[in-house]
């Protein structure tokens, strides 16, 4: 039992505050929709018809680039529940990771609705330290590492739980003792209570932070494979129809909805094709996607197959991360173990700290 104190000892005094730090940003990223609107950065479509009939997203396009002349489309993507805007991501060039602008237009009438701002306020702020500390991919992986320590203070502090309850009944908090022990039985109650979810949010978690080096794996193999006949063709000098490339995705997966839609030469896409990512209908297959590539000239669909395991299973992960599967309810709950959560890791550095400071103490004496 010994090894199992050191390790959940150590693995959880390293990760704490970096865990804690998580749990709080998490928290508003769980209602960042309700959060959005309440800021005013959410768009709102107008009530319109059902039926409503749409402008092309050639229009779409034209109304977009016409706020910020100079800059090219990079993306275009729709909420997966709502079609009814199209949210067009601008920059100065296919792959600018700075100055992108992005413009929120109706589906049906082509108005713009509303301008999100991508790289400040207190969203951007909540997601990018959630993410990766504001350090890229260094502090994604360094986040995955703290994660991976989390994971074993968890397993270690389940197994060190199992002997510690043979003296006590399930939930006992024994409020008679001392502070130190009401806040141990505390701790050791809400950890064993939020167990299940703190692994799965933290296994979710640390593959995320993988997120850039699969995408990355991706695009080296199969989206490598799937553009390899138009390797060495000159550059393209005109862009064809958006309309006409997303008809013919459509045409090529008739029983999905497109998600986004990545513009020639993004890493979603390559320099002559638009790269449209569809999903499904179900509550699984809508969290899942499927690249149709398009001929950007031509308008023809030049290859489309299914994504690879390690991908889908990173999409699947991302919504379970952040508990968007079940709507309200599940945010609810997410919320509520996030809060017992950061309960848990504040009575364990608390505990530490007493402990520390008990034995600093009696040494001094």
């Amino acid at each position: 039992m010994r090894t199992w104190t050191w390790l959940h000892k150590w693995s959880s005094l390293v990760c704490t505050l970096f865990m804690l730090l998580l749990c709080l940003t998490g928290l508003p990223l769980i209602f960042h929709h309700e959060i959005g609107e309440l800021l005013g950065t959410e768009a709102h479509a107008p009530e319109m018809a059902a039926d409503a009939p749409r402008v092309s997203l050639d229009r779409v396009m034209e109304v977009a680039r016409a706020r910020h002349p100079g800059k090219g489309g990079m993306f275009a993507s729709q909420e997966r529940d709502d079609d009814r805007v199209w949210y067009v991501t601008l920059s100065d060039t296919p792959t600018s990771e700075t100055d992108l602008k992005q413009v929120a237009v109706d589906a049906r009438s082509g108005e713009i609705l509303t301008e999100p701002q991508l790289d400040n306020g207190f969203m951007y702020i909540m997601f990018s330290l959630h993410v990766n500390l504001f350090a890229g991919l260094p502090g994604m992986l360094f986040l995955g590492f703290m994660g991976l320590l989390l994971l074993v203070s968890l397993v270690s502090g389940a197994v060190l739980y199992a002997p510690f309850m043979r003296k006590l009944e399930f939930g006992s908090v024994r409020r008679e003792r001392s502070p130190r022990v009401k806040w141990l039985d505390l701790h050791n109650l809400l950890g064993i209570v939020t167990l299940v979810w703190f692994f799965v949010v933290g296994f979710t978690g640390v593959l995320n932070t993988g997120a850039d080096l699969l995408v990355q794996h991706w695009q080296n193999n199969q989206l490598a494979q799937m553009v390899a006949p138009y390797r060495g063709q000159p550059p393209l000098t005109r862009l064809g129809s958006l309309e006409a490339a997303v008809s013919a995705a459509r045409a090529a997966r008739p029983d999905m909805a497109v998600s986004f839609v990545a513009f020639p030469g993004t890493s979603f896409s390559s320099p002559h094709h638009y790269g449209i990512f569809m999903h499904g209908d179900s509550a699984l297959t809508s969290r899942l996607l499927v690249p149709v590539l398009v001929d950007a000239t031509t308008a023809q669909v030049t290859d489309t197959r299914e994504l690879p395991w390690y991908f889908s299973a990173l999409l699947i992960s991302r919504p379970l991360h952040f508990g968007d599967y079940g709507g309200r309810p599940m945010q609810i709950i997410w919320a509520l173990l996030d809060v017992l959560t950061i309960i848990v890791l504040v009575s364990g550095l608390y505990l530490w700290l007493r402990k520390h400071r008990a034995g600093a103490a009696k040494e001094a004496a």
